[in-house]
């Protein structure tokens, strides 16, 4: 059977879609590769079409999902808007859709070398997009300041840490002392 042109093409980009969503969900060692083939609506033979194993399926997922913050979050560049997305209860109740680095950021550094590497690139992404956020009307260095580090850092830690409490109010005053130190 012939499938129109560009059919490998949209059938990788929903395996993607569905391996970041489920793997942001579950944690990397928690979804299995059939398991994100039905996911996708695939049977687990079509993965071997798209992918020669499951570290590029991981690194595509972490990239693809780095990319739907990087257009979700920081699509204004304005540090208070950045904030207001990022450091929110609803970011913190749905990883699926929300940030890689907050939801999967302290597995990356146990993977495998092309794992680590795409972490490591958006890290570098997130470091670069907060200082541009930060920073948008003064010149900018190819290296992050110390101050968007730890605006990076707080941003990151505080949804990690208002996932973990087990009270929404503590969450919410997580939350907001970390936009108010962001805005500092």
């Amino acid at each position: 059977m012939r499938y129109e042109p560009g059919h490998n093409d949209v059938v990788r980009a929903r395996i993607i879609a569905a391996a970041a969503r489920a793997l942001r969900l579950h944690g990397l060692d928690g979804v299995s590769i059939p398991t994100l083939m039905k996911d996708a609506g695939l049977t687990h033979g079509a993965f071997y079409v798209h992918f020669k194993n499951r570290d590029e399926l991981v690194e595509a997922a972490v990239m693809s999902a780095a990319n739907d913050t990087a257009t979700g979050v920081f699509a204004d560049h304005d540090l208070a808007g950045v904030g207001a997305r990022y450091l929110s209860l609803a970011h913190v109740r749905h990883p699926e859709h929300g940030c890689v680095l907050a939801a999967l950021g302290t597995d990356g550094a146990r993977q495998p070398s092309r794992v680590r590497s795409a972490f490591a690139t958006v890290a570098g992404g997130f470091l670069r997009l907060t200082g541009d956020a930060a920073h948008r009307a003064r010149s900018r260095s190819a290296t992050p300041s110390d101050e968007t580090i730890v605006r990076a850092a707080t941003m990151i830690g505080a949804v990690i840490l208002a996932r973990l409490v087990a009270d929404d109010v503590l969450a919410e005053r997580i939350l907001a002392a970390a936009r108010r130190s962001i805005a500092a």
